[in-house]
């Protein structure tokens, strides 16, 4: 009997198991950069570039050229890679306590020389790696280990909208907000991506994806919870949208 294998393991995955922590969802959106990646047939030419944060041993996940960078200094490192050798694909893998706190200028100044790189933010409202403190996308009222009676406007200041204030830049060629924590936002987080690294690989400009994400550890409820607190509260503030589309209806 012959059998036909209809699904597997994306080609730009290595086989070390994820080391996220349960209900994380690094390893939905690892999988789906991976997938888009092999469907443009571009792994051999595309280098991963993680900085600090959750997302620190991403090289080890993507099977592709990949490298460290210092603290919110993704977009630099890629910067770098991507003038010296503007053959290859270059894509940042960025957690918001990174890419939203240290990293604000690197990433607004990158959007708006229009830097033909393709950026993942991940946004789970947190900082993840380092034990929970608030991050500058912790919701107003969101207890963490540094607002622990709730994150206050007076205090603290309000949540950061990166996707809005970057919209603006003349350099960005796609932007998007999505979701992974239903089946069909999975789907729309897919084709959001492959935008994202089309916008490059067409030489139109800068592409990012920000996908909002569970951190049940550090929300301190269970991963099921969890996909409904992001519904529940973090869509509300951080709305979901194509905010830049240069792409056009290419997949």
């Amino acid at each position: 009997m012959a059998f036909e294998v209809i699904l597997k393991k994306p080609e730009s995955l290595t086989q070390k198991e994820f080391t996220y922590c349960p209900g994380c969802t690094h390893g939905i959106i690892h999988r789906l950069v991976a997938e888009v990646i092999d469907e443009l047939g571009i792994r051999e030419k595309t280098i991963a570039v993680a900085p600090i944060g959750c997302s620190v041993f991403a090289y080890q996940f993507f099977n592709t050229d990949a490298t460290v960078a210092a603290h919110g200094r993704a977009p630099a490192v890629a910067t770098g890679m991507k003038r010296a050798r503007p053959d290859l694909y270059v894509f940042t893998y960025q957690g918001d306590g990174d890419l939203a706190a240290i990293g604000t200028a690197e990433i607004i100044h990158a959007a708006n020389r229009g830097e033909k790189i393709t950026t993942i933010f991940v946004n789970n409202a947190i900082y993840g790696m380092t034990g929970g403190q608030m991050a500058p996308t912790t919701l107003l009222g969101m207890k963490t280990t540094t607002t622990p009676y709730g994150r206050s406007a007076e205090n603290d200041g309000y949540p950061l909208h990166v996707a809005e204030v970057i919209k603006e830049a003349r350099g960005v060629a796609f932007l998007a907000r999505t979701k992974v924590n239903t089946p069909q936002d999975v789907v729309k987080t897919k084709k959001a991506i492959k935008k994202a690294f089309l916008a490059q690989i067409k030489g139109l400009g800068f592409g990012m994806v920000e996908v909002l994400s569970t951190c049940p550890t550090n929300w301190g409820i269970d991963p099921v919870s969890a996909l409904k607190w992001l519904e529940e509260h973090m869509v509300p503030e951080y709305p979901l949208g194509v905010f830049v589309d240069k792409v056009g209806d290419e997949q």
